[in-house]
């Protein structure tokens, strides 16, 4: 073929790749860009050539940040812990670990997307040296920089050439989504249209309260489930996927965070949720926010006289939670007060007990030249045990 014909060529190409796009939506995407604004380790899982690559680079596109990808499975366990480079005085000043060309780029940007794709591909020995990217951000001697976010995709193992179940350490330091496809957007797309998907952004003035908020959703619910706290499934398969830890409870406190503060959809939130403690603990926590309905925190701080305590002893323990984290989000004489009368409504409820615990880390927040307030009595014997109260 002639140079001409190449050109012509590379011209029917750049007409069948010019595509215009419309507003659209996307829960799976939403999802991805919420888990990714809460900084936490995303797993996509799906079929080969459903648009995983695609997806991460319209959301490099929407942040407007630089995307690496790097294909997990044809990688050797060095090319992520490092190669050694020996130096004119090793006994000195050690051997250092040389990162990889895609780790020095992100390192230059301070941010970006690093895509670890067919990552269920990838051996134990492979999986094993990525563990220490997804947990420590260290690639080599190289930390990447805080706003490099980690995402990775797996085939199901049926569909992976050699594939293999992800260990439970690895697997359960993921958000893991489920990535499909639409047929008829595929259709429409391939008639020249794609959907244009909104990226949420985080709102700063919401940030005191949706944190608030979180950590009072999942302390009460933990205290209502304590046997979600922790679950390791039974089988491979599961064990490679999401499920209930510690660990994964503070990732959903994360995206709850995250979602109350960029007005998330319902849908979304739930299922980036879900891909952090999988589906039973993810399902039971979601009916348990249906009723929960939090008011904002801080407006009760405003007004402290006006509110009403919740009935149950689980919502009234986050309710209590979500005021002492507002407190502690923006500690001031007005705003610990109003705590103590906050609390003071527990003791006449006759429900002391569901307030000692916030009452503890109310009690530390003071400062030497703030009066003990009159709402304290009821836990001076506890408080004094405690030290709490200086």
């Amino acid at each position: 073929m002639s140079v001409h014909g190449f050109e012509a060529a590379d011209q029917l190409t750049a007409r069948v790749m010019a595509t215009r796009t419309e507003t659209g939506a996307s829960t799976q995407l939403e999802a991805l860009a919420l888990a990714v604004s809460a900084n936490l380790p995303v797993l996509l899982w799906g079929e080969p050539g459903i648009g995983k690559s695609a997806g991460m680079r319209q959301l490099a596109t929407g942040l407007g940040v630089q995307l690496e990808t790097v294909i997990a499975s044809v990688h050797e366990p060095s090319d992520f812990a490092g190669l050694p480079v020996v130096g004119a005085d090793p006994a000195n000043s050690g051997v250092a670990m040389a990162p990889p060309d895609w780790a020095v780029r992100l390192a230059r940007s301070g941010n970006g997307l690093v895509f670890f794709d067919e990552l269920s591909s990838a051996p134990p020995a492979v999986q094993a040296a990525l563990l220490r990217v997804v947990l420590e951000r260290q690639v080599g001697s190289l930390r990447l920089p805080e706003p490099v976010r980690v995402v990775a995709a797996a085939n199901p193992p049926s569909s992976a050439a050699d594939g293999w179940h992800l260990s439970p350490p690895l697997a359960n330091r993921f958000v893991h989504l489920d990535w499909t496809y639409d047929a008829s957007v595929v259709a429409r797309g391939m008639a020249g249209t794609w959907p244009a998907l909104t990226i949420p952004v985080v709102d700063t003035g919401k940030i005191s309260t949706a944190v608030a908020k979180a950590r009072g959703a999942v302390a009460g619910f933990l205290t209502a489930r304590p046997g979600l706290v922790h679950h390791l499934p039974a089988d491979a398969e599961a064990r490679g996927r999401a499920w209930p830890s510690p660990r994964t409870w503070e990732m959903a406190l994360r995206l709850l965070a995250a979602g109350y503060a960029c007005d998330a959809g319902r849908e979304p939130l739930a299922t980036a949720l879900v891909g952090a403690v999988g589906d039973g603990a993810g399902v039971e926590f979601l009916s348990y926010l249906e009723e929960l309905d939090l008011p904002d925190p801080n407006h009760v701080l405003a007004d402290p006289e006006r509110f009403a305590l919740p009935d149950r002893g689980d919502r009234q323990l986050a309710f209590l939670t979500a005021v002492v984290a507002a407190v502690q989000a923006r500690p001031t004489r007005e705003r610990w007060e109003a705590g103590w009368v906050v609390l003071a409504k527990a003791v006449e409820a006759g429900v002391p007990d569901v307030a000692a615990r916030a009452a503890t880390d109310l009690a530390v927040m003071r400062e030497p030249e703030w009066p003990v307030p009159s709402g304290i009595e009821a836990f001076l014997d506890l408080l004094e045990l405690s030290g709490a109260l200086r």
